[in-house]
């Protein structure tokens, strides 16, 4: 049976430990680790979990018993504990995103590789029908290559949102809504597209008084032979997230919708019916995804530790999604177009890079350790309303 350890016991850690429940017989969590006294207490007794409770997450890396480490902490030490875990010979799952910085993606994949062992990203919306299917259908052609794509990570937080001691900083949130929030659009676009030749972007704190990062973000991403719209928000009501690929021959989107046309002589268009049935039916037939979300991830972690197989979502997809984020960061920050890849050279590559050059739009004002409710919303599922 894999034993997991719990790094962060905060609002995303309870998803974690649900998708865990999902499977009783191949994994058990052994431990819960949070730096907050009583925290990781209050959770197990939450749970009625049969675990040990830590302050510091190198008191479960002798554990020999313990040989996957679940990383649910602020962003700015992805990083640390998942290299440390790695080096103690633990596989290693990581919550978005998968670290502030390019450097520090590029040491992780480092001792990953060194090491051999496991390590997976969270990006959980891979494990959603709608945008399987999505991708599936990109991949088919049946609807041509992209020409227009528009991803709308539309999410609404309020002011006191950024009040947690960690959230609303460069140094320990990492970034605003573009990292932490648009991040898992960024993921599925990469999945879909790969990254683009060229970035454009504009970085806004409009909102948000109490927190240094932005809140809002709008970036035109260059692809050859195609274009991309992307806003990050956390000030946009109802959360409307959509991600919508203009191809040649038709519209496909998530939430699912199609729309193909055709050109009449004169260059107007005419309505596509037969196409657009036959991009329905094909997403139609596409199989079930027995577990969904964290669930679906975290179940294809344990079975690649138990088969010694290839985790889905890897380090090198969580190095691309912030590859694209840190060039959104510069291209906004030095108000110029940003090339494709990045390198080691460029000032941005750095933790340090980033936090001198990035925009204060605001001081952070508060710092409280608990803002009381673990109720939290994790994105859209997808489904047509």
């Amino acid at each position: 049976m894999i034993q997991v350890a719990i790094i962060g016991t905060g609002n995303i850690s309870h998803m974690h430990i649900h998708a865990y429940q999902q499977f009783p017989e191949r994994v058990r969590i052994a431990a819960l680790v949070d730096i907050i006294p009583g925290k990781a207490q209050k959770v197990k007794e939450q749970y009625g979990l049969d675990c040990d409770v830590y302050l510091d997450h190198h008191d479960v890396l002798t554990r020999d018993d313990i040989n996957l480490i679940d990383v649910c902490t602020p962003p700015y030490v992805h990083a640390e504990i998942s290299i440390n875990g790695m080096k103690a010979g633990k596989n290693v799952i990581c919550e978005k995103p998968m670290a502030p910085s390019l450097k520090e993606c590029d040491e992780m994949i480092r001792v990953r590789d060194e090491t051999g062992v496991k390590l997976s990203i969270i990006a959980q919306n891979r494990f959603r029908k709608p945008i399987r299917d999505l991708k599936a259908l990109l991949d088919s052609g049946i609807a041509g290559p992209v020409r227009h794509a528009t991803i709308d990570s539309f999410w609404w937080r309020g002011h006191c949102y950024y009040d947690l001691w960690w959230r609303g900083t460069w140094e320990k949130e990492g970034g605003g809504c573009t990292l932490n929030h648009a991040v898992h659009h960024i993921d599925m676009l990469g999945w879909m597209m790969g990254l683009p030749k060229r970035v454009t972007s504009v970085l806004a704190n409009t909102a948000h008084d109490n927190a240094e990062v932005e809140d809002l973000s709008i970036s035109i991403l260059e692809y050859d032979g195609a274009l991309a719209a992307l806003t990050a928000s956390v000030v946009d009501h109802g959360e409307e997230q959509t991600l919508t690929f203009q191809c040649e021959k038709a519209k496909i989107a998530a939430p699912f919708s199609c729309y193909a046309s055709v050109s009449k002589p004169n260059g107007f268009p005419t309505r596509n019916e037969e196409l657009e049935k036959e991009i329905s039916d094909y997403a139609d037939q596409l199989p079930p995804i027995p577990y969904i979300g964290h669930d679906g991830q975290i179940e294809n972690v344990l079975t690649a530790i138990e088969q010694d197989g290839t985790v889905a979502i890897g380090a090198e997809d969580g190095r691309r999604t912030i590859e694209l984020i840190t060039a959104i960061y510069k291209a906004g920050a030095t108000k110029t177009a940003v090339e494709l890849p990045m390198k080691p050279d460029d000032p941005f590559y750095t933790v340090e890079g980033i936090m001198a050059s990035v925009p204060h739009f605001y001081e952070k004002t508060k710092s409280e350790i608990d803002l009381g409710s673990s109720e939290i919303t994790v994105g859209s599922d997808y489904q047509k309303k």
